[in-house]
C-alpha cells in the first residue's frame, strides 16, 4: 500500500485547493490507487510547511470532492472508485462530434488485434515483410488489397493499387500530383475538413458545387467546369461526410460524362461503402481512367490501422504518387499492413465491417426514434446523421450550448466551403459507448432543439 507523497499544485489559487488538486492530480495520473494510505494531518501540514487549520480544510474539500474517505483509529485512505469518476469527470460527456465506427462487442478488436499480431510475429516468413518497405507498399500487401477491392470496383490489379498511412496521406499525394498552386478542385458545398487543410498546404482552390438530398448537382457540376478550368472534382459517393448523401448512379453516370467532357479527374474518397447493404458501382469503375478511388479501412474497421488503399488510373502513376509518399511519410505501417492482408484473406476484415454495420442500424433506429419530431439526414448502415436546426438556433451557438450540456457535436461551418453555410450540425453516433450513453446524448440535443427562443454566447 502506497503513501502519498505531499505536495502542493501551483496554479492552485488557494492553499488547500492546492493540496486537494494536487492529490487529484496524482490519483488521475496513477500515482496513488484507490485504498491508497494518506499521511496525517500534521504529518502533511509539516511537509507542505503550511499550518494545520490548511490542512483540515483541504482534507473536509477531499471529502465533499469524494476522493478520501476515513476509518477510524487508521487514517484517511483515496476512496474505492475514485480513479475511474476522476477520469470520466475529466471528459467530455458524451462525444458525438468525431466519426469514428462504434466498436461493438462483436467486432471482437480487442482480442483480434493482440492475437492477429502475435500471429504474426511468430511467423517467421512474415516477420521478413516487416522491416523496411517500397514507398509503394510491400507486394504481398498491394495483392491482398486488389483481392479486397475487386468487391467493389472492377478489373483491379495491384498494378494499380498503393497502399499508405491513412486516407489523408492519400488525398495530401494525389492532390499534390494532380494540382498546381493556384488551381481549382471542385467538391461538394458541403465537404470533408482535411480536403481544406490540403488545399490550403498546396495552394490550390476548392469550388464548391451545390448538392441536394442525393449529393452533387450535375447541371452545377458543369456549370462551374464552364466558368473555370476545374483540374479535378473531390467526391464522398456513399453516405457522404457530413451531409450522408449517397450518389445513385444515375447521377454518377451523369457526373462522369460532364468530367470526361472536360478531362476533370475525379477523386473518389470511399471510407464508407464497404458498410453498405447495397453499394452502388463506384467512379472508379464508371471512369477508370479518370478516376482516383481512395479506400481506407478506418471506417470500416478502425482508425487504429492507419492504413488505406489508393486505385490509380493507370500503373505509371504509382511511382509518381510513392514519391510524394516517400517525402512525406516513407511508407505505410508495416506491421498494421500485414496484419489487414491477413484479415483479408481470414475474412475477419468483412466479419468486423458486418459488425459494425448492424450496430450502425441500431444505432440509427434508435436516434430515429429520439429525433422523430426534427429534421435531419441519415442512412441507416451509417454512423453520423445531418442535422438541420429550427429558426431560433443558430449552428455555431447551438453547438456552443450543447458542449456546456456535456454533448460535442460539430456545427456546419466546419465544413463548409460556402461562405454563408446552413444552421445545421453534424451529429457521430459511433463513439457513444453504449446505447444508454447515445441515448443520454440524442436526448440532451432534443432539449436543446425545444428550445424556443434564440440563445447566443454573450460578446463583451
Amino acid at each position: 500500500m502506497a503513501l502519498w507523497q505531499p505536495h502542493l499544485h501551483d496554479e492552485a489559487s488557494r492553499k488547500y485547493l492546492g493540496i486537494v488538486q494536487a492529490l487529484e492530480s496524482d490519483i488521475y495520473a496513477g500515482r496513488v490507487k484507490p485504498g491508497d494510505r494518506l499521511p496525517s494531518q500534521r504529518a502533511i501540514a509539516e511537509a507542505l510547511r503550511v499550518d494545520l487549520t490548511t490542512v483540515t480544510r483541504a482534507f473536509n474539500e477531499a471529502r465533499r470532492r469524494g476522493l478520501v474517505e476515513g476509518n477510524k483509529g487508521r487514517g484517511s485512505f483515496i476512496r474505492g472508485a475514485v480513479e475511474k469518476k476522476l477520469i470520466s469527470d475529466k471528459q467530455a460527456l458524451l462525444d458525438l462530434s468525431m466519426n469514428n465506427p462504434p466498436q461493438p462487442v462483436s467486432a471482437n478488436l480487442q482480442q483480434r488485434i493482440p492475437e492477429g499480431i502475435a500471429g504474426l510475429i511468430a511467423d517467421q516468413r512474415r516477420m521478413l515483410q516487416l522491416h523496411y518497405q517500397d514507398s509503394a507498399g510491400n507486394p504481398v500487401d498491394r495483392e491482398a488489397a486488389a483481392h479486397w477491392l475487386q468487391a467493389k470496383v472492377v478489373n483491379i490489379h495491384a498494378d494499380r493499387v498503393l497502399i499508405t498511412g491513412g486516407a489523408q496521406s492519400a488525398l495530401y499525394a494525389i492532390c499534390h500530383h494532380l494540382l498546381k498552386q493556384g488551381e481549382y478542385l471542385a467538391t461538394a458545398e458541403y465537404t470533408y475538413p482535411g480536403l481544406n487543410a490540403v488545399s490550403q498546404q498546396l495552394g490550390c482552390q476548392l469550388q464548391a458545387i451545390a448538392t441536394d438530398e442525393q449529393g452533387i448537382i450535375p447541371d452545377a457540376f458543369e456549370q462551374s467546369c464552364q466558368k473555370k478550368s476545374i483540374k479535378a472534382l473531390y467526391v464522398i459517393p456513399a453516405l457522404d461526410n457530413p451531409t450522408t448523401a449517397t450518389i445513385p448512379l444515375a447521377r454518377r453516370k451523369k457526373i462522369v460524362e460532364i468530367a470526361r467532357r472536360y478531362k476533370v479527374a475525379i477523386i473518389e474518397d470511399d471510407p464508407y461503402s464497404t458498410l453498405q447493404t447495397k453499394p452502388i458501382e463506384a467512379f472508379a469503375s464508371l471512369l477508370p481512367e479518370l478516376t482516383w478511388h481512395i479506400a481506407t479501412l478506418s471506417k470500416c474497421a478502425t482508425p487504429a490501422l492507419r492504413v488505406a488503399f489508393i486505385i490509380t488510373p493507370n500503373a505509371d502513376d504509382i511511382e509518381k504518387l510513392a514519391d510524394v509518399i516517400r517525402a512525406t511519410q516513407l511508407m505505410a505501417p508495416p506491421l498494421m499492413c500485414a496484419l489487414v492482408t491477413r484479415w483479408i484473406y481470414d475474412g475477419t476484415l468483412d466479419d468486423i465491417a458486418q459488425a459494425i454495420r448492424q450496430e450502425n442500424n441500431a444505432r440509427q433506429q434508435l436516434a430515429a426514434t429520439i429525433l422523430k419530431d426534427w429534421t435531419y439526414q441519415a442512412d441507416p448502415d451509417g454512423h453520423h446523421l445531418w442535422l438541420a436546426l429550427p429558426n431560433n438556433w443558430l449552428a455555431a451557438d447551438f453547438a456552443s450550448h450543447a458542449e456546456k450540456m456535456g454533448v460535442t457535436i460539430v456545427p456546419s461551418s466546419s465544413f463548409a466551403i460556402t461562405n454563408k453555410p446552413i444552421d445545421a450540425v453534424r451529429v457521430s453516433l459511433g463513439l457513444a459507448t453504449d446505447l444508454d450513453s447515445l441515448t443520454e446524448a440524442l436526448t440532451i440535443l432534443t432539449r436543446l432543439l425545444s428550445q424556443t427562443q434564440r440563445l447566443t454566447r454573450a460578446v463583451v
